[in-house]
């Protein structure tokens, strides 16, 4: 088989979820399989964090705006080498395409939920949320097989597009072994200074898309704050100070801006020791169609605070406590919790250990491969 593989944003630097999502999936089929042949189409960025080896070939294809690279750019290249498939890895593809067209369509939230012109967007996530209402359907309807990352989501994609057939299926993302308890005080030292962290603190990795409630967290947080005693700092990720400064501003908690600690990006190769060092990471999002960080902080022993919709409940299962996003106070209360309860906290952490080995992103790969090989045998007989 000659498979393509779209990655257009694997090199850009400050990598997301669908990046890593496609990135690890890349990196494992380069691992277990070494018969077929594969090209791995890019746009040129700073990061260059793959590399072709043996039967993969890395491809980077220039072009002036995601859409256009997107619709002519990649679909010219999975003709001009001679792909028997081509998988987009994030959500949108070419509406024309020359070869049969694997989709992974990781959520629709876009499509069902959000008004373009929600207030808190960006206009960069706003021209996205629009691109992906007009593509999406058309490239749906002209895949050959659709692949979610939970059952969850396959049960919404499933009856907003009435797909009840196998062309519709889910497989698990996984989580990096690279995410392990950092027990190193030495490392923890050094990536507490380079962050300016405190010594204790609850996490919350968020950014301005409604859907990560930061605006809720926030409120809550000062809920805790004045609740508690020895209340613990909160250290918020990926939220604009301007933005943060304005929420404090307007709901009267400009107190509580000096127990906040506000990071732009983390490495990737740091998260694991800022989980470690986390006493609780929160991700009480309003919809998630999996959540990687879920498994990401219970990797590294950190109890896990998530909310009781969507994915999320199928991805932590019992070894989180979970929370209605909507209801400050019962994130309050977990928070308090938490931060009070040894022995929950103890729990929480020990049923983490158990069901992050449920997720690998080799598993994930191999499911993949098992897919792509049942694609090319239908197509040749």
């Amino acid at each position: 088989m000659i498979i393509g593989i779209e990655g257009q944003r694997l090199f850009r630097g400050n990598k997301h979820g669908m990046d890593f999502v496609a990135l690890e999936l890349i990196k494992n089929l380069q691992q277990i399989d070494i018969h077929n042949e594969y090209y791995i189409f890019i746009k040129p960025g700073p990061d260059k964090c793959l590399q072709s080896s043996g039967n993969f070939h890395v491809v980077e294809l220039p072009g002036p705006s995601y859409p256009l690279w997107e619709q002519i750019i990649l679909p010219r290249a999975a003709r001009k080498y001679r792909c028997d498939m081509l998988h987009c890895t994030s959500n949108t593809g070419p509406v024309f395409c020359p070869v049969p067209l694997i989709l992974t369509l990781h959520d629709i939230f876009y499509l069902e939920n959000v008004s373009l012109f929600t207030k808190g967007f960006s206009a960069y996530q706003k021209f996205g949320n629009m691109y992906r209402r007009y593509i999406v359907p058309a490239v749906v309807k002209h895949s050959r097989k659709i692949i979610t990352v939970s059952n969850s989501e396959k049960n919404r994609i499933a009856s907003f597009f009435k797909i009840f057939d196998s062309r519709l299926t889910f497989i698990y993302n996984g989580v990096s072994t690279n995410f392990k308890p950092v027990e190193d005080h030495l490392i923890q030292e050094k990536v507490r200074n380079i962050y300016h962290l405190p010594e204790h603190f609850i996490l919350l990795i968020g950014n301005t898309d409604p859907k990560k409630n930061t605006k809720g967290v926030v409120k809550a947080y000062a809920d805790y704050f004045h609740q508690c005693n020895s209340p613990l700092p909160i250290v918020i990720v990926d939220y604009p100070e301007s933005g943060l400064n304005k929420l404090l501003e307007e709901n009267g908690l400009s107190e509580i801006a000096s127990h906040i600690v506000r990071l732009d990006y983390i490495r990737n190769t740091d998260l694991p020791a800022v989980y470690s060092m986390s006493s609780l990471f929160l991700y009480p999002s309003f919809w998630e169609s999996f959540g990687i960080p879920i498994l990401e902080a219970m990797s590294c022993n950190t109890p896990v605070v998530t909310s009781n919709v969507f994915a999320m409940p199928e991805i932590a299962g019992d070894a989180a406590l979970l929370v209605d996003p909507g209801k400050t106070e019962d994130l309050t209360t977990a928070m308090c919790k938490l931060t009070t309860d040894i022995c929950l906290r103890d729990q929480l952490i020990e049923r983490g250990k158990i069901q992050v080995k449920k997720f690998s992103w080799q598993k994930m790969a191999e499911n993949y491969l098992h897919l792509y090989q049942t694609l090319y045998d239908r197509k040749t007989l």
